[in-house]
């Protein structure tokens, strides 16, 4: 019988092993990211002053407290985060589903990467300002759990597809604890969705009205 491992042993074990996923998706997010921001310089004049419109009625509806209560924003945006993690997590299960899994996490960098973009292109300093408290927050933990969700699914998918292909007649229980162990990591990254979506309906509104105040004057 196999002797448990603590788990700091197991992360770093794990960490060791599959390096090299981790490597690509960081990789590939920071594509995302990228191209969001680059998303921002092509857009033409009409489709940012547009843009630009619609921020200016947020920033006033900010301004004068018109926003959801923060218990709604709360539950949108933990179910936003969970319904998008829990969607990897299944394909990650499914097997075929890896090339979604890698799109979903390239689209989320993009999203990030063009709000960030282009709050600084219309805002400057004080569109960084606001996006360090808006979008920084939040995304320092939901951004760990967005490239360990996919990195953990894809590492999954190909361990039960070399079982499949790789018949072994030893060890029989192996998948029954790949799987338990995969919903382990789906139960933490849950954890890390709570937290940042408390923080995200919680303390972030009031970051962005003192800062909303700042760009608007």
């Amino acid at each position: 019988m196999r002797r448990q491992l603590p788990i700091n042993a197991m992360i770093k074990q794990h960490l060791k092993e599959h390096s090299s996923i981790y490597l690509f998706v960081c990789v590939l997010f920071l594509m995302g990211v990228i191209f969001g921001a680059i998303i921002v310089n092509s857009m033409n004049l009409s489709q940012k002053e547009d843009l630009y419109y619609y921020l200016n009625r947020f920033f006033g509806q900010v301004a004068e407290g018109k926003i959801a209560s923060s218990t709604d924003m709360f539950q949108q945006s933990f179910l936003h985060n969970l319904k998008y993690l829990g969607l990897m997590w299944i394909l990650g299960v499914s097997i075929i589903g890896l090339p979604v899994i890698l799109v979903m996490l390239f689209i989320k960098g993009m999203v990030v990467g063009f709000t960030v973009g282009f709050l600084v292109n219309q805002l400057g300093i004080k569109g960084f300002l606001l996006s360090f408290v808006t979008v920084l927050p939040q995304n320092i933990l939901l951004i760990p759990a967005f490239i360990i969700m996919c990195s953990v699914a894809i590492a999954f998918s190909l361990k039960i597809i070399r079982q499949l292909f790789v018949k072994k007649t030893s060890n029989m229980d192996a998948p029954f604890s790949l799987f338990m162990r995969y919903v382990t990591v789906f139960l933490f990254i849950g954890v890390l969705a709570i937290v940042a979506s408390g923080f995200e309906a919680y303390a972030s509104p009031l970051l962005m009205k003192n800062v909303v105040e700042l760009v608007s004057k």
